[in-house]
């Protein structure tokens, strides 16, 4: 929903939520533009309904994207432009939590970037990062894309990069991430935490010496003494 102040990154399981993810032209919030969009909306804990659709980004899709999602410029010919793809979402994900994997470093970049371009707001919702979840709660994993999450919990990764797959798979890992965090393993319960936000703390090295930082940053700026 649109607001004058944007939401919070929240790290609790909600049993009512709507799951995105975008595709793009490139990393870069200064440059870079939407090309896909895609939503699932989970009431209960149960899928109710899907959103997807192209995204035409008025611009050359890079071939260095278009290995990745395999969206080309032939294909967002004659889609919509992001404004109406974005309202449509924003329509479709009312005032439910978002869910995401790594949103909080890139997905909410774009939203929040486009939401002020094009309606002069931002987005409201509190939102939810798998990303950070599966850091806190699974601490013995080497890596953490979508991909492996869904090899650690046996779910398809069948159709990824393009973002309403990736949206079905991540709609399964945040219901295993939910059994997470009501039972912590005895790793989980020892990472530690960001006691102004909930972020992971990841041990840093600055011109001081080393310290823990937190995640969430720039959002947050908590550090603390090694």
């Amino acid at each position: 929903m649109l607001s004058a102040n944007p939401g919070k990154l929240i790290h609790t399981y909600v049993k009512d939520y709507v799951i995105f993810d975008l595709e793009t032209t490139g990393i870069s919030t200064a440059k870079d533009e939407v090309v896909e969009i895609s939503a699932i909306k989970v009431l209960d804990g149960k899928v109710v309904e899907e959103f997807s659709t192209l995204v035409n980004p008025c611009m050359h899709i890079p071939i260095f994207a278009s290995d990745v999602n395999g969206i080309t410029d032939d294909m967002v010919v004659g889609a919509p432009t992001f404004d109406e793809a974005l309202e449509e979402f924003l329509e479709f994900a009312g005032d439910h939590v978002l869910v995401g994997h790594n949103i909080h470093t890139f997905d909410m970049k774009f939203i929040y970037r486009d939401a002020q371009r094009f309606f002069g707001k931002t987005i409201g919702n509190d939102y939810v990062d798998t990303l950070q979840i599966a850091q806190a709660y699974l601490p013995g994993l080497h890596h953490y894309k979508l991909t492996d999450l869904a090899g650690h919990y046996g779910i398809s990764s069948a159709g990824a990069h393009r973002a309403l797959n990736d949206c079905r798979m991540n709609q399964k890992i945040f219901e295993c991430l939910a059994k997470e965090m009501e039972h912590p393993s005895e790793a989980a319960a020892s990472v530690q935490k960001c006691p102004r936000c909930g972020c992971v703390l990841r041990l840093k090295s600055g011109r001081y010496g080393d310290f823990w930082g937190c995640t969430g940053y720039p959002a947050c700026r908590y550090t603390r003494n090694k």
